[in-house]
Order: C-alpha cells, then structure tokens, then sequence
C-alpha cells in the first residue's frame, strides 16, 4: 500500500522505472523470479548471509521463504488496483482536508483509504487468490516439504504424479471454486452491486 500511495501521488520523473519494476512479475516467469531470490539470499550472498546470521537459518525452503517469494509474485495484484483506486479519488477533498491541518497520514486514514474501499479490497483478494495457486515460485524458492512449504498447487500436482486422479480432482474442484467465489467478489465490488440491488 505505501508503494501504492507513493506511485499515485509521487511527482518524479523517473517513477515509470519504480511501476516497471513492479509490474516485472506480470511478465517475468515464476521460475526466473524463483532463481533470483534463490541467488539473491543464497549462502553466497551478503543479503543470505545476513539473513541466516540473523535468524539462524536461511530464506530457501522455509515458509518465511515461501511467504517472502509469494508476497514478491503476486505484488503487482495489489499495487495496482490500490494505485487506481488512489488515483480515481478527488484531489480536491484531499487538498481541503490538509487546508484543515490534517496530516497526510490522517488524511489519507479518514479520506483516501475510505474513498478507495473497493480497490482496495480487489487488491487483497486478487493477490490472494493469486498466491494460492501459484506453482513455479512456490517449489523454486520453499520446495516441496510436507506440512511446510507444500501448497495446494504442488498438492495437485504431487496427486496426479502419483496417478490418484481423483484425489487431484477433488482438490482441484476446491481450488476452481475457491477462484470463481474470489473473482465473483471482485467483480461485485467494482460494479458496486450493493447499489443496484433490490433491497426489501
């Protein structure tokens, strides 16, 4: 959300680098950006080392690794429709808010974020819905670790490796309709269904 608020309001010129960086998982295949946190927080790297001084293990193959990956794949889900939401808000009620001597955290607090409810939320649930059937991330960067790091993706997966066609199908149906209920949410929520609908 503060890359959101920064993308929208920031006056920089060189910001469409900053949009270019986070919309890279959109594009970029999930076994690259895989690779790239693997190497970037191996135990060769200063950002590894660190990390595992500090924790005492390192990122790979945990769940704070798969969580970090998940988080870092599914980032531009969430920053641009807080971006547009953001972005459709009156500056003008913003601007009489600070006239009023309210600080930007307030403002954005009382004014943005109430005015952006439905962005935001899309952002939650698409990035959501987008970790929880992401594949090639998950198993490059936490692997495949029973009661870990093991998702329902790699799940399915496992389930059709192992020939049990039904069982994949059964989690597999959970998944299908977990999406169509998520997308159906967001859908409801940028045509703003609640105000068209009949009430009694």
């Amino acid at each position: 959300m503060p890359i959101a608020y920064w993308l929208t309001y920031s006056r920089w010129r060189w910001k469409f680098l900053v949009e270019s960086v986070v919309a890279l998982p959109l594009v970029l295949p999930p076994t690259v950006l895989g690779f790239y946190v693997l190497v970037a927080f191996g135990p060769k790297s200063s950002l590894g080392q660190g990390y595992q001084a500090l924790v005492g293990h390192p990122l790979a193959f945990t769940f704070e690794g798969l969580l970090f990956a998940s988080v870092l794949y599914s980032l531009p889900f969430a920053v641009q429709p807080f971006t547009s939401a953001f972005g459709a808000v009156d500056p003008k009620l913003v601007e009489a808010s600070w006239t009023l001597g309210i600080s930007r955290l307030a403002t954005f607090l009382r004014v943005t974020l109430p005015l952006s409810i439905a962005g935001v939320v899309t952002g939650l649930v698409l990035s959501f819905a987008h970790t929880m059937g992401e594949f090639g991330v998950v198993l490059m960067v936490g692997g495949n670790i029973p009661g870990v790091t093991r998702t329902v993706s790699i799940d399915i997966y496992d389930e059709v490796q192992a020939l049990n066609y039904a069982g994949a199908a059964e989690t597999a149906l959970v998944l299908l309709i977990f999406s169509f209920v998520t997308l159906s949410i967001v859908y409801a929520l940028n045509r703003r269904m609640w105000v068209v609908w009949p009430t009694r």
